[in-house]
């Protein structure tokens, strides 16, 4: 049987011409199809500025970078995230806090959150990372009173939710959170191989990033600079070379022109998984109808057993995630932020089936029969 993986790229005939039209352009890095392609992907969300790097990792890095993250800093985030939302306030000298889970839904307990800040002085801590897990939409008018109220920043971890919906905002839209990320990365919604895009609504936050994603380099000379022409520039801080290549913003562009239509087929799917799976011990996924569905995350009290009888059966369900403090790298981390039950127990029994959009009725009934397969020998 041709195996299934819990995610994949889908790479159409016009995508493959979009990339060999820039590969015989003057532009392979820079040039107009980086604009393009933000200009596009800020109009898929309603965003007023969207700025195109390197990766996920590296946009989540530029957006500590911004808000001015420093050693010190007490961030909060949710143990239920790829190490990636964590490593960028201490790749900034800052320090990381956990926030247990909703078990419903995966992501942080805004209950848990205001119990947190109201047990801490006032200035203890400087920021919330909310991360949109699986593609569930966050309530983020709720982050942001509580942000308001203990004067925190915003950076929103939305690399699972382009697309995903509120009441009233859509995810990255840059109406509640101070910065947000997303991924490009192939198991993503849209792909650009690697890549990643930071969105917000404040435009000196857009354009310091965009200076920091080239080496810190700005080529406006302030009124006491001296400008002796065209070339010049200037280096006002410390930046890196987080930029995204031509070749990769021209697929990206592509990609988007199907979004709308691929997160419809999530939709699909999961209206099928839901049905199908209604009679197993399959614990299902909190459903919400902005769900971008980048995940289709069940629980099941047997999980080794079924992902072990699943990848035998040629079907490649994968687990999200380790949490964090489970890593002896933030080890640290988990004293300060104390028991995180709904973590462990989430992490227990948590399991990722195939969820992409070219995922065929056969292929959808072969999963659903394997679980079944499976129960039925338990």
């Amino acid at each position: 049987m041709n195996t299934l993986p819990y995610g994949k790229q889908q790479i159409t005939e016009e995508d493959i011409q979009e990339v060999v039209r820039v590969l015989r352009s003057d532009y392979l890095t820079g040039g107009p199809e980086i604009e393009r392609f933000e200009k596009a992907f800020a109009a898929y969300l309603g965003a007023p500025h969207a700025i195109a790097v390197a990766n996920g990792s590296a946009a989540l890095h530029l957006c500590a970078m911004a808000l001015d993250v420093t050693p010190g800093q007490r961030w909060i985030t949710s143990p239920n995230t790829f190490a990636a939302t964590a490593h960028c306030i201490r790749l900034c000298g800052g320090d990381v806090e956990l926030v247990d889970i909703d078990p419903g839904t995966g992501q942080m307990d805004l209950d848990l959150l205001e119990k947190k800040l109201s047990a801490s002085p006032a200035g203890t801590y400087h920021g919330i990372l909310p991360v949109a897990y699986a593609g569930f939409p966050h309530d983020l008018p709720r982050i942001r009173r509580i942000a308001d109220q203990y004067d925190l920043k915003i950076i929103e971890d939305a690399c699972h939710a382009p697309g995903a919906a509120g009441q009233g905002f859509r995810c990255g839209d840059g109406t509640y959170a101070d910065l947000s990320i997303f991924s490009f990365h192939p198991v993503k919604h849209l792909t650009t191989a690697e890549g990643g895009m930071i969105t917000t609504a404040n435009p000196e936050l857009a354009a310091r990033i965009r200076n920091l994603r080239t080496h810190g380099i700005e080529r406006r000379p302030l009124e006491l600079s001296a400008s002796p022409g065209a070339w010049y520039y200037e280096i006002r801080e410390l930046g890196m070379n987080y930029r995204l290549s031509a070749v990769q913003a021209v697929l990206g562009t592509s990609q988007l022109s199907r979004a709308i239509e691929n997160l419809n087929r999530r939709r699909e799917i999961t209206a099928f998984y839901r049905e199908a799976l209604a009679d197993t011990q399959c614990e299902l996924p909190a459903y919400h109808e902005g769900h971008a569905w980048h995940l289709y995350v069940i629980r099941h009290p047997k999980r080794k057993e079924l992902f072990d009888h699943l990848r035998a059966a040629n079907l490649w369900v994968q687990v999200h995630y380790v949490p964090l403090h489970h890593h002896p790298y933030y080890s640290l981390a988990a004293e300060s932020s104390g028991p995180l039950p709904h973590s462990d127990r989430f992490y227990q029994s948590c399991l990722s089936l195939p969820m992409y959009p070219d995922l065929t009725g056969a292929d959808l009934a072969r999963i659903v029969e394997e679980i079944k397969r499976f129960e039925r020998g338990m």
